[in-house]
């Protein structure tokens, strides 16, 4: 370890050691194929809606326009820590460096946050086009949308800083086994060896703001759009209206419910076991589902992929 290493990250050491999901030597093939599997579906979904988004105008509506970035911030969220938790899967050694490690810390809180707000984004959409439809198209402007998805993004931004910043000014001495398959700030904060008191009030007040108040905003959203749907007389109206809302509840639920149980629990050992097990399923279980929900339970986007298929079908013909 050189002086300039030392300068660099103030820290005694330079590499960390990710615990994975088990230390059970039987279940790691398994589990390298069951996460391979999860990831390739995740990537094939998740560009699969991209690319049929982008290459269909009568998908380029505001929920749809959500839907691209949702489908953008997964790819690129599945890619941080799958690839390296693969790794882990079959490698003796699972070694993380320094750098790469608070990049991937990171990486990883930026996207999750970001996908925090798209998603509240996604219900704000859902209650104007259910709540205000004659006002729909000038409500959900291209601009407002843009802002709401920049927002998304510059949240997501400040979080990351926020946490990492704080994560840098810690020092680790000895102890560099992470108790987790990826580099997230409570495993990182029980090995540090100076005091963590302003890291935990960071996680206490930006995981509180980041989790709080876009759910606040989604559960008045959704207050609204249950109010009006009741007003709707007709059954059919009732079950088409919630029928545009399904996809996005059952995201949410799956999202929001994993994340909350991660970070809002007490951090000691016992709950870091449970939190690994947990943050699969906003990791890689949602960001595999997403694109599945929302294509399987719509029918435009079913429409547009069936099209798709037809002319790939046409073109292998000739």
């Amino acid at each position: 370890m050189t002086p300039g290493m030392l300068r660099l990250n103030d820290s005694l050491v330079t590499e960390f050691l990710l615990a994975g999901l088990t230390d059970r030597p039987e279940l790691q093939q398994p589990l390298f194929f069951l996460f391979l599997m999860i990831y390739i579906v995740t990537m094939v979904g998740n560009l699969g809606l991209i690319i049929l988004i982008g290459l269909n105008s009568h998908l380029h509506t505001p929920m749809y326009y959500f839907l691209f970035n949702l489908s953008f911030i997964d790819l690129c969220y599945s890619s941080v820590f799958t690839p390296k938790m693969l790794m882990n899967f079959v490698s003796r050694e699972n070694i993380i460096s320094y750098v790469r490690c608070m990049t991937q810390l990171f990486f990883f809180l930026f996207f999750v946050i970001s996908e925090c707000y798209m998603l509240t984004s996604m219900a704000y959409d859902r209650y104007v086009a259910i709540c205000n439809p004659l006002l729909y198209r000038v409500t959900m402007s291209h601009q407002v949308c843009s802002l709401l998805s920049v927002a998304a993004y510059m949240m997501g931004f400040a979080g990351a800083s926020a946490h990492t910043g704080c994560m840098l000014r810690l020092t680790f001495c000895n102890v560099n086994i992470i108790n987790h398959y990826l580099c997230d700030i409570l495993p990182l904060l029980q090995l540090s060896c100076t005091s963590t008191h302003v890291n935990e009030v960071v996680v206490l007040i930006v995981v509180g703001i980041n989790i709080t108040v876009p759910s606040f905003t989604i559960l008045i959203s959704y207050v609204f759009i249950l109010t009006s749907i009741l007003h709707i007389k007709s059954a059919q109206g009732r079950s088409k209206a919630f029928s545009t809302c399904s996809s996005h509840i059952i995201a949410l639920s799956l999202f929001f419910g994993s994340a909350a149980f991660m970070y809002l629990k007490y951090s000691s050992p016992g709950s870091m076991e449970q939190g690994k097990v947990s943050s699969v399923f906003y990791t890689n279980v949602g960001p595999m589902l997403n694109p599945l929900i929302y294509s399987l339970r719509n029918k435009d986007v079913k429409i547009a992929l069936k099209k798709a298929m037809i002319k790939i079908g046409r073109r292998n013909m000739f």
